[in-house]
């Protein structure tokens, strides 16, 4: 019997993933992408000998037998890799004070009473809420599609969830921002909405990230974000799986309402018995579909109410070991500076010296990010004035970077600069995201009640990836393309397995 065809969009992590249990399943499955490399926003560029890494920052799933290491171990991406597991997350100055957010509970408690002792209430709720969480399996939200689930596998996850039930309750709507602005202390009023990411993330988030690195189940891995993608596309194509690169798909096809095949923009059409896309949902929705099968709620998704992440990423190649000072530092700036059209109170630096396979030996590369909104630069893109703010932006934060290391700017070797247009371009991600939804407490609603996979009123069509998933991390995308599969799988009415390497 002919196995059934299955085409997935985007080589991503969620499309290679999708790509491989939908090889461990027997499902005939190509992948087309529009990029020449694998791995989609999980990914990094080389500039003479300097490789800048462009997604990952630690790893959820690194820890053998930890929460999320399954999946990766399914997809031949942690087996033989070394990680990097930071005893601290950040560090956070004022150039007068430092907080650092050390990963052990214990010495993160010492270290903020003794920045405020007049803060110790909420220093140590908070440091109870990382112990807390310590043995909080982020996965299992994700284990199975919520709609495949049984009365009695709903019961068993309500039994793993109830441990958790009161520092959900207490932590999971309040943000970082909130619980910031509860200190009387100065530094730590404002270091606590700049430590995780964005300032209305929800404060769990940060505490599991805490809660994970202590574990060691979020570690860095070697060789950075390109290398681990090349892992799980090596282990699609050893499962038997083929992808088409510069292949960019231009339509969907349907027929009677269902998914039949796509059209490249060549020309060619590829059939298919089912679709998977883990291509930008935006332009999966209304480009590739044409609009065709909304409803109210996929408009409103769209239409801004939910907050997206774009940056712009200056990446330098320092003739310089950084290795002796602390590799990932947010200055509290006391006078705004004005970057690509937009007051910045604060700067996030960082480099990789803890990892040796991404700079020459001595030398570093250390790379700043600042959030940027796409419109500032679609503006001016096609013109000169487009190089020139990009030159802009790296001179002012050189600047600011000298005072932090004196003699820099005569070491620098390499000078990249990445905007959202960069992303939009070499990710096809509406607006030049680079994860999706945010996790907020608008959408932390949606990743616990589980965001549809199908559109309605299309048959054989599933999506996967960040646009599904809100807070789109590497190891949750990864788990939405074996999702994507476990729903074929039921509606094929066969089980859904996952082999090993052997």
């Amino acid at each position: 019997m002919t196995n059934k065809k299955l085409i997935i969009i985007g080589a991503g992590v969620a499309g290679l993933a999708a790509g491989c249990y939908a090889q461990m399943n027997g499902f005939d499955s190509e992948i087309f992408e529009l990029h020449d490399l694998p791995g989609g926003l999980c990914t990094a560029w080389e500039r003479k000998g300097y490789t800048f890494d462009g997604c990952l920052h630690y790893l959820f799933g690194s820890g053998a037998g930890q929460p999320f290491n399954q999946v990766w171990q399914e997809l031949g991406a942690v087996q033989q890799r070394p990680f990097v597991n930071h005893p601290e997350f950040m560090r956070v100055s004022d150039r007068e004070r430092t907080f650092i957010a050390y990963a052990n509970p214990d010495e993160l408690e010492e270290h903020l009473l003794a920045l405020s002792p007049a803060d110790a209430s909420l220093s140590r709720a908070f440091c109870d809420g990382i112990r807390q969480f310590m043995q909080f399996d982020m996965a299992m939200l994700q284990e199975k599609p919520r709609s495949l689930l049984t009365p009695s596998e709903w019961g068993q996850f309500g039994l793993k969830v109830m441990p958790f039930a009161m520092p959900l309750a207490r932590w999971g709507r309040l943000t970082a921002a909130e619980f910031g602005a509860r200190f009387s202390d100065p530094l730590l009023r404002r270091a606590f909405g700049k430590i995780f990411g964005w300032h209305d993330i929800p404060l769990m988030v940060g505490m599991s990230l805490l809660a994970y690195m202590h574990r060691q189940n979020a570690g860095f891995p070697v060789g950075g974000s390109l290398a681990f993608a090349r892992a799980i596309a090596q282990r699609y194509l050893q499962l038997g799986g083929q992808i088409h690169y510069k292949a960019q798909v231009e339509k969907i096809l349907v027929e009677s309402n269902r998914a039949t095949a796509v059209r490249l923009y060549n020309d060619e059409i590829h059939a298919a018995d089912y679709i998977i896309s883990a291509a930008d949902g935006y332009g999966t929705i209304f480009h590739l579909l044409g609009g065709q099968f909304v409803n109210n709620e996929l408009r409103r998704m769209y239409d801004g109410r939910y907050r997206i992440h774009s940056q712009v990423q200056v990446s330098l190649g320092v003739n310089r070991d950084l290795s002796g000072t602390p590799h990932s530092v947010t200055y509290l700036l006391d006078k705004p500076l004005l970057i690509a059209g937009e007051e910045r109170d604060h700067l996030w630096v960082k480099h990789y010296n803890f990892d040796p396979t991404l700079a020459p030996a001595g030398k570093s590369c250390l790379i700043v990010m600042l959030e940027s909104n796409q419109p500032y630069w679609q503006r001016i893109y096609g013109r000169r004035l487009y190089d020139t703010e990009q030159l802009q932006v790296a001179d002012i934060l050189l600047e600011f970077l000298e005072g932090i290391y004196p003699g820099l700017k005569q070491q620098i070797e390499v000078k990249d600069v990445a905007t959202p247009l960069s992303y939009e371009r070499y990710t096809g991600n509406w607006m030049g995201s680079t994860c999706g939804w945010l996790l907020t407490p608008q959408t932390m609603i949606k990743m616990i009640q589980g965001m549809e996979k199908q559109l309605p009123g299309l048959a054989n069509l599933y999506l996967c990836g960040q646009w599904v998933e809100p807070g789109g991390s590497v190891p949750v995308v990864a788990m939405s393309g074996r999702n994507a599969v476990q729903l074929i799988c039921a509606a094929e009415k066969r089980p859904f397995t996952t082999s090993l390497p052997a």
